[in-house]
């Protein structure tokens, strides 16, 4: 996973005591996905994806009794995991920049847009 602040790469095996070895350093060749990535307390970053992060990832969890967003790329495999201790939820997708930057300002504009347009028409 590549958040864009933070990199984290994992290993997954099935056998006893197979985890004694460190997980692969995570790979630096870029592979053209690009991803929204948080940096604080803007969504609005980007991020290039390298190596077998062909997905882009949006995740919630509450950390240190505090609720975050992070966003970044990921593997298929890791967004096909089921669960992840402390997080409330993931959600992946395939496109380029299909994470989403939307912002609260941005919904707020588009429901007054939207409302101007009815009393307009109407």
């Amino acid at each position: 996973m590549n958040f864009g602040i933070s990199k984290v790469t994992s290993s997954c095996c099935n056998t006893d005591q197979c985890n004694v070895q460190d997980a692969p350093d995570p790979s630096n060749v870029p592979n053209g996905k690009t991803c929204y990535s948080c940096d604080g307390q803007s969504c609005s970053s980007t991020v290039g994806c390298t190596g077998t992060e062909d997905r882009c990832i949006k995740a919630t969890g509450n950390f240190g009794g505090q609720s975050l967003v992070v966003k970044g790329c990921a593997s298929k495999s890791f967004c096909d995991a089921t669960s992840v201790s402390g997080v409330e939820s993931i959600s992946c997708c395939e496109g380029n920049l299909c994470n989403g930057a939307q912002s609260v300002t941005q919904s707020f504009l588009f429901l007054c847009c939207s409302l101007l347009s009815y009393f307009l028409l109407h």
